[in-house]
């Protein structure tokens, strides 16, 4: 279980990266893209990023390079505005979890599509 600190500092994280990527990230490799999550080690080392597309059709290799590039000037405007003792290293991934959840819906509905009729069935 994560630690109530821990979760805070991943949520505050999460806005304040939010902002400085759609408000002040001037690179023109990084297109619109939606952060989804962040996960900060224990010892506040290292932070990852996970970053979606905003559009799905969108390829995100070129979004993420110019979010690597960009995690010095992030790193440190987020020393400016959070009070940490050590300010998390950045590290940018994509976020495939919605592609995970997609596929778990597709696995459930063709195991589930086939008993569903066979209650439909019973009952007529």
């Amino acid at each position: 279980m994560m630690p109530k600190r821990l979760a805070r500092l991943n949520e505050q994280l999460k806005r304040e990266v939010s902002e400085l990527v759609r408000r002040k990230v001037r690179d023109p490799r990084v297109g619109p893209v939606t952060i989804t999550s962040i996960e900060v080690a224990g010892d506040l080392g290292s932070a990852r990023v996970y970053v979606r597309p905003q559009n799905p059709n969108d390829e995100l290799s070129e979004s993420l390079a110019g979010l690597e590039a960009a995690a010095p000037f992030l790193r440190r405007e987020l020393g400016r505005s959070l009070h940490l003792r050590r300010v998390p290293e950045l590290r940018f991934q994509q976020d495939h979890s919605l592609d995970q959840a997609r596929r778990i819906e597709e696995i459930l509905s063709d195991v589930l599509s086939p008993v569903l009729d066979e209650d439909e069935e019973n009952l007529e």
